[in-house]
Order: structure tokens, then C-alpha cells, then sequence
């Protein structure tokens, strides 16, 4: 099976396009949440998604837009997007939203958002925090999202520890570690300063996954943030990978 594991698209119609076009042929879309959030477009996210052979879980975002999530402690940008995303969401995909899973298990991957311990909202972006999530998923392979970095970790069950490393691009990874967490990055808001969106093809014949990125058109996204009147740095940050 080829799968095209990807997360946070965040409204971003165009850099969603721009994977699945640069993926080719796939059997399955996993997305790891935060379909919704940020972007301008959600509606048309949902909508791609949901035409495509997929199984997606729960995020951060996906639950604050659908007001499952107390949105306090968002920062101002973040709160502006979601309520303006909330007024936008149709029904059906409001309905789409709320029957996400936040845990999907596809022997041997666990998909979570955030993490395996919290799948809606910590953040793994260290390697103390990744050891500590392995004893919270039985599977010997765990894909997450969340922080926007593509990264892995990998846990040495005598030491008790993680290593991290990063996926070279465009070349396949074989998975003969015994215990992973794998971060595809953002599909449609990047953060390790490189905006062009991330991704993962997995190939379960060859145990491999190969880590993408592609170019979309960032201005195109920008133009439809400010008709829409998002905060202007949620839109320039899409410039920088921020």
C-alpha cells in the first residue's frame, strides 16, 4: 500500500493541491487534524479531504473551530482565525469535524495529533517528551503532527531514551528501528523555515517512508487571507515558514 501521511493543511487549499499532486498516485490519505484553522479556505479542505480515500483524527484546531475546545489560551491571531473559521464551517463539515476520532490505530502505526499522552494537544518537541509518550501507544510505530517540524524519533527500550534525527529528502527511510514517532511537518503552515509544505509517502511492500516537500503558490494563499480580513501575520509567517 502507498499512503500519503500528512497534517495541518489549516485551510490551505493550495498547498493541499500541491501534495496530492506531487504525490501522485496513492491507496489512502492518513491525515494527523488540524484540517481546519488559520487558512482561508476550510470549507474547500474538508471537502477535498473527505473526497479522497482517507482516515483523518482529531486536532487542536479542527475541535476549537467546531467550539470543542476552550480557545483561551490560543494568542490573539490564532483566536481571530478560529472564531472567523467557526462562522465559515458548513454543517455538514462542522458534522464531519465532530465525528473525528482522536486515535486512530492501522497496525503497526498509531496516528495521534498531538501526541500519544494527550493526542489532542501537547507537543512533542523534545526527545524527554517523546520517551515519556511511548509507553502511552502499544504499536511499534506512531505518526504525529502538531508542531509543524518534520522530525523522528527513535526510542532505545534498554536506555530508556530517545534519539532524534531528521528524514533526507526525497529518499526512502526503512523502518528497521524498533519504535518510531514520525512527524510528517505541515502540510499548509510550516514551521522550520522552510515554507514550502511537507509531507510523507509511506510504503507498507517496502516498510519505508520518504519525506517530501513541495512549493505551492504562497501568494495565492496570502491573497484569499486578507480578502478575508485574517490577521496579517498569520499571513506573512506563510512567506518565512514560521
Amino acid at each position: 500500500m502507498r499512503c500519503l501521511v500528512l497534517s495541518d493543511i489549516h485551510s490551505n487549499l493550495a498547498a493541499f493541491e500541491a501534495v496530492l499532486a506531487d504525490a501522485g498516485d496513492v491507496d489512502v490519505v492518513w491525515c494527523l487534524g488540524d484540517v481546519v484553522g488559520y487558512g482561508p479556505q476550510p470549507n474547500e479542505c474538508i471537502d477535498l479531504l473527505k473526497f479522497l480515500p482517507h482516515i483523518c483524527v482529531a486536532g487542536n484546531h479542527d475541535w476549537a473551530a467546531i467550539d470543542r475546545l476552550d480557545i483561551s489560551s490560543f494568542n490573539s491571531y490564532a483566536m481571530r482565525a478560529c472564531l472567523w473559521t467557526r462562522a465559515q464551517l458548513s454543517s455538514e463539515n462542522w458534522e464531519y469535524l465532530e465525528d473525528l476520532d482522536e486515535v486512530i490505530v492501522e497496525e503497526p502505526f498509531t496516528l495521534v495529533h498531538g501526541s500519544p499522552r494527550h493526542p489532542i494537544w501537547e507537543y512533542i518537541v523534545h526527545p524527554s517528551i517523546a520517551a515519556a509518550n511511548f509507553a502511552h501507544f502499544d504499536t511499534p510505530y506512531g505518526f504525529f503532527g502538531h508542531t509543524h517540524i518534520p522530525v523522528v524519533y527513535a526510542f532505545d527500550a534498554i536506555e530508556q531514551t530517545c534519539v532524534t534525527f531528521s528524514m533526507p529528502e526525497g529518499s526512502p527511510v526503512f523502518l528497521d528501528v524498533d519504535r518510531l514517532l514520525i512527524n510528517p511537518g505541515g502540510v499548509g503552515q510550516p514551521r522550520d523555515g522552510d515554507p514550502r509544505a511537507s509531507y510523507l509517502i509511506l510504503d507498507t511492500e517496502q516498510n519505508s517512508i520518504e519525506y517530501r516537500r513541495i512549493e505551492y503558490p504562497v501568494a495565492e494563499t496570502q491573497r484569499l487571507m486578507r480578502e478575508a480580513g485574517l490577521p496579517e501575520p498569520l499571513v506573512s509567517r506563510l512567506s518565512l515558514g514560521q
